[in-house]
């Protein structure tokens, strides 16, 4: 499968905070370090109709490249797993520049795991109907069999709240639940500060187009 190779390939989520831009190719833009704090145990939601959200290891990440890291442990911590965000980004092949792709996030969660996951892309710029519904089915389905998502994104999205999440260079997040039969996904992001929002399928497909998710 061809993969989604990020243009930057850089995390900017500290430099839009500063006002900060994007470099060109030619020079891996950096965030500020982001202090790195223990795991936090996150525990499962009571389950309701429609709804059901993942027990999980929240961690943020270190610095501003290591989204891709920090985003693929926590959804291994949704199995039990627990390696460090170093292990995770040697096995990632994340460097100062970013991590290249959901192909590399899909490969290293089947490899942790014993298998499971695939990656699937949004070529478009927007997420056609299509592409939501499987978005939907295939958040569903994974956490429905305790598989936290890890979905690659662009751009800014709104939450439920209203609140913008800008990551103009790229970003990696983890859904690690649904609510409303899958209408809204509980993201868990790495750079925080809210640490977890909810989002609508659609907002959040169409900020994965142009990237692509592990499920």
């Amino acid at each position: 499968m061809r993969s989604i190779v990020r243009r930057s390939l850089v995390s900017v989520a500290g430099l839009m905070l500063t006002g900060g831009g994007v470099a060109g190719p030619a020079i891996a833009a950096q965030a500020a370090p982001i202090e790195s704090r223990p795991a936090v145990a996150v525990p499962p939601e009571p389950a309701g109709e429609g709804k059901r959200v993942l027990e999980h290891d929240y961690q943020r990440q270190p610095n501003g490249y290591y989204c891709a890291p920090a985003a693929t442990r926590i959804a291994l911590s949704t199995q039990g797993k627990d390696p460090s965000q170093k292990e995770v980004a040697q096995k990632l092949g994340t460097t100062e520049a970013g991590t290249n792709s959901a192909d590399d996030t899909t490969r290293v969660l089947n490899e942790v795991t014993g298998g499971g996951y695939e990656t699937t892309e949004i070529k478009s710029a927007t997420a056609k109907p299509e592409q939501v519904d499987k978005l939907r089915t295939d958040v569903v389905e994974a956490v429905d069999a305790k598989r936290g998502v890890v979905a690659n994104t662009l751009g800014t999205a709104v939450d439920t709240d209203g609140d913008r999440h800008p990551f103009p260079g790229g970003h990696y997040v983890t859904v690690v639940g649904y609510r409303d039969g899958g209408d809204a996904m509980e993201i868990a992001d790495p750079y925080g500060p809210e640490k977890h929002y909810w989002i609508d399928d659609e907002k959040l497909a169409d900020w994965i187009a142009e990237r692509g998710y592990s499920s």
